[in-house]
Order: structure tokens, then C-alpha cells, then sequence
């Protein structure tokens, strides 16, 4: 992937612009997303599960969903490409990694990582550009390894774009991105479509995808 598109220098100054607001913004947010807190919960169970690996957070922000991955007992770090956020992260979180960097170029070994969030980061990424990610992940992730992403779902649209706040960004059908990350070798394990609560603009679409093997850590029926 050409790490130098214009897109992604826009979003980062785009964040870099706001970032204390930002912050502020999102700090607390999960406090009132009980949904959200429970697939985040799974996605950690299952990672705890596996061997011990670390965790990433693609577009980590301030850090703040990174931290609640250390929380539910994971070796979580963060990258994002806004140095400002990191920075932010940094200060917030002093005893977590964060780093300044793209998520569709990571500083780290073929399946190095456990898990992967990426946690409404993928929003901004043009279509077009979004497969090259999705093989990013898995080099990056082990076999058996969990993806989990956050994302605003288009509600029986197609792929659109929308005038998010702070850079462009777009709606995906879920059955679409599950598709893209399958043919990339992802497993879906489980999705969680959430409606707009007040204040929110879309539904909120949750995939939880495994990199490779079977659908879940334990393999055992009565059926």
C-alpha cells in the first residue's frame, strides 16, 4: 500500500486539527454503550484464550479504547496516524505504547499480533483502498488470530460517503466488509448491528472475524 495517499495525510491533519476536542469527546463514551462493551468482552475472551500474544488498536486516537483492551487483560499498544492524538494517548495512558503510524503498514512481524481493533478507524479509508488493509491485518495477525472491527453500517445502502465531523468517511452494508475481509482469509466468528441511540446519526455495525481455522475456540457439538 502507497503509505503517502493523500487521503491519509488529510485525515491526520484533519485530527490533528481537533484533537484535544476529540479527545474530550470520546474519553468517556463507552460508559453508555453497554452493546459495545459486550462484543469488546468477547473479542478479549477469546484473544485471552489463544497463546499469549499482543494486541494492536488501528487508529487508536487517544487511547482510550486502548486502554480498555488492557483493561479486559490484554497486551494492548496503539498506533494512529495523528501525532497529536498520540500524543494525547501518551499522556493519558503513560504506562500503554503508542506510536505514530498507519495501520496498513505495521512495524511489526508476520503474525506477531493475537488480535487486532480496529475500532471506526477504517471509516475513512476510500473504498477502492480498503482490500490492501485487510491483507495487512492478516500478515500481521497469527492463525487462529481475531479481528474485531467498528464501523457505521449503510442501513440496505449501498457504500456511501457522509460528512463525518472531522474527515471523510463512509457507510459500509455489513455483508459487503464481511465479504471484503473473507477474501482475505477472515473467518466470521460473529456480527452486532446496534441502532442509533440519541445523539447518533447510524446504525452501528460490529464484525468479529478469525484469521483462518475454524469459527471458535471451542470445537465441540451436541448437534
Amino acid at each position: 500500500m502507497a503509505e503517502s495517499s493523500p487521503y491519509l495525510t488529510a485525515t491526520a491533519g484533519a485530527y490533528d486539527a481537533v484533537a484535544d476536542l476529540y479527545a474530550d469527546f470520546v474519553r468517556d463514551s463507552l460508559d453508555r454503550l453497554p452493546l459495545d462493551r459486550a462484543i469488546l468482552a468477547v473479542f478479549a475472551e477469546l484473544v485471552r484464550a489463544a497463546e499469549p500474544r499482543p494486541v494492536a488498536e488501528a487508529g487508536c486516537g487517544p487511547g482510550h479504547m486502548t486502554a480498555h483492551l488492557r483493561d479486559l487483560g490484554l497486551d494492548a499498544f496503539g498506533i494512529d496516524l495523528s501525532p497529536a492524538l498520540i500524543g494525547i494517548a501518551r499522556k493519558d495512558h503513560p504506562d500503554l505504547r503508542f506510536e505514530v503510524g498507519s495501520m496498513g503498514a505495521f512495524d511489526v512481524a508476520d503474525g506477531e499480533l493475537g488480535g487486532l481493533l480496529s475500532w471506526y478507524s477504517a471509516i475513512h479509508t476510500p473504498p477502492p483502498e480498503l482490500p490492501p488493509y485487510f491483507a495487512e491485518f492478516r500478515r500481521v495477525l497469527a492463525p487462529g488470530g481475531y479481528l474485531l472491527l467498528g464501523f457505521f453500517e449503510s442501513e440496505g445502502g449501498p457504500v456511501s460517503q457522509f460528512d463525518h465531523k472531522v474527515a471523510p468517511a463512509y457507510r459500509w452494508p455489513i455483508d459487503d466488509l464481511a465479504d471484503l475481509a473473507r477474501k482475505e482469509g477472515f473467518v466470521e466468528v460473529g456480527r452486532m448491528l446496534r441502532e442509533p441511540l440519541e445523539g447518533e446519526r447510524f446504525r452501528r455495525g460490529h464484525l468479529l472475524m478469525r484469521c483462518g481455522g475454524t469459527t471458535a475456540a471451542n470445537t465441540g457439538s451436541m448437534e
